[in-house]
């Protein structure tokens, strides 16, 4: 739990000493310098503040400015920045508040509420990403002073209630599995954060997302390869039930139909589908955002999520805006060697793998194919010389129905071994894959010589970060139609 608090006088201060209380630690966002704050406070209160700055584990002050700044900007509106950054970066905004409206570009809570709540305010660039469906408002009924007010202390939450649930259950899950993951991980930066403590802790959760996204990949491709198997195992002992009359081949049927579906039963149970989508999904946006701090951009990947990922993973942005909570980036660095060369070599050697892959799956059902096509052949030919087709076969066999039993198996093994290549590599989107590696490979080759013309301009950065943010959402949506399922 951490208090994100602008200490001013009043409610602000309150909080900031119940969370002192609770154990909360503290995260103060100053509108102005801290000299020119203590100006708004009396003597008996200022003493208050300072101690608050004292403990609290980051003062960021004057945030960067959410909205266009005016040529003059006065007080009203950089407390309004840093009202909007609170609520921003917020997975609850807490409301002590009489409840009355004002203007919506007023500085005061009830903007605030409508920020939240409605996105009512104009980012530099895009629109607010954060709204009802993602942000929630606790709302603490507080009269002015000297109100007498009977419905004082009543609370209500704004917002959309059963989105915060599964926003704070996906999130506790999250947190609750990270405990489980080993420190340490191949390091993405030529150098140490250093006291930069946002981009440490950018890291160690990217580190943790990435463990577990191939934790759960595991899982999920081996659960597809037992279904593949067992649903092979279902098709072929039936078939060899039905035409070789091997009755008993009946109950290793039922074994392997009933392992199949305690198999899927149990692959739904663990989600483990749906966690190495999302981790993944947060560990290539942590990543992206690590790369974008490291390089000294103020660009925050949340504002550049897309509205896909927006809707279907609002737990992602919520931890995005969360993780982001922070001083902004004080020192500039070249990222073309850590970021853009690395991950084009990333793609070019996984697109390389993938091809192998899809090659492979194409050469088997080729064989497959062809296979089909012999047999077939094979058994026009048989049933013209030995079978039926014929009132007087060329070679007369005393029981043909042998020959055309094995043939109907044979036909059947064939199809059962398709059924095998569809439900394993069929899931796996290979083609796809190829094609992703193939445009992103080329993506960074083009990105790498217009930073070598241009220069590092916050352009690029963002165009890269871009079509990153975008390729990870393709990638996710068409994995999500690969759900295990018993395919016979």
């Amino acid at each position: 739990m951490v208090l994100l608090c602008c200490l001013a006088q009043g409610s602000d201060l309150l909080c900031a000493e119940v969370a002192e209380e609770l154990g909360i630690s503290l995260r103060a966002v100053l509108p102005m310098e801290q000299a020119e704050y203590e100006k708004d406070f009396e003597p008996k209160d200022l003493a208050r503040l300072r101690w608050q700055l004292e403990r609290a584990q980051t003062v960021i002050t004057v945030p960067p400015a959410a909205e266009e700044e005016p040529a003059d900007p006065d007080r009203e509106y950089l407390f309004r920045q840093a009202g909007i950054y609170i609520a921003e970066h917020s997975h609850i905004l807490l409301a002590l508040w009489d409840g009355r409206k004002e203007s919506q570009s007023s500085c005061g809570t009830a903007a605030m509420v409508d920020a939240a709540l409605s996105g009512a305010w104009k980012p530099r660039r895009g629109m607010a990403c954060r709204n009802a469906e993602n942000l929630t408002v606790i709302h603490v009924m507080t009269p002015r002073e000297g109100s007498a007010d009977p419905g004082a202390g009543t609370v209500n939450l704004l917002g959309n209630r059963e989105k915060l649930a599964e926003i704070l259950m996906r999130t506790e899950e999250f947190n609750r599995l990270a405990e489980t993951v080993s420190d340490g991980g191949e390091a993405l930066l030529p150098e140490k954060a250093g006291a930069d403590t946002v981009t440490q802790k950018l890291e160690a959760v990217m580190q943790a997302a990435d463990s577990l996204s191939l934790r759960f990949a595991r899982d999920y491709r081996w659960t597809m390869g037992i279904l593949a198997m067992l649903g092979t195992a279902v098709a072929l002992t039936f078939l060899l039930y039905d035409e070789a009359n091997l009755f008993w081949m009946i109950l290793i049927c039922g074994a392997a139909l009933l392992a199949a579906m305690v198999t899927l039963n149990r692959a739904k149970r663990s989600a483990a589908h749906r966690r190495y989508i999302e981790y993944r999904m947060l560990a290539e946006a942590l990543r992206v955002q690590m790369f974008l701090r490291y390089a000294g951009s103020r660009i925050e990947t949340q504002r550049i999520m897309t509205w896909t990922e927006q809707r279907e993973t609002p737990w992602i942005l919520c931890a995005m805006c969360a993780v982001n909570a922070g001083k902004p980036p004080e020192k500039t660095r070249d990222i073309r060697e850590c970021w853009v060369e690395k991950q084009r070599q990333y793609h070019e050697k996984a697109g390389q793998r993938t091809a192998g892959k899809s090659g492979r799956n194409d050469r088997l059902l080729r064989l497959a194919g062809t296979c089909a096509i012999v047999l077939y052949f094979g058994g026009i030919l048989f049933e013209l010389l030995c079978g039926g087709l014929t009132p007087h076969p060329a070679i007369p066999l005393r029981d043909p129905e042998i020959w055309r039993t094995v043939l109907k198996i044979l036909l059947g093994t064939v199809s059962v071994g398709t059924l095998f290549l569809a439900s394993y590599y069929g899931k796996m989107s290979l083609e796809r894959k190829k094609t992703d590696h193939v445009k992103m490979e080329a993506l960074f080759r083009t990105m790498d010589r217009q930073m070598e013309q241009f220069g590092q301009t916050e352009e690029l950065m963002e165009l890269l970060a871009r079509e990153e943010l975008t390729e990870n959402g393709n990638w996710s949506s068409y994995q999500r139609d690969n759900a295990p399922e018993l395919n016979m």
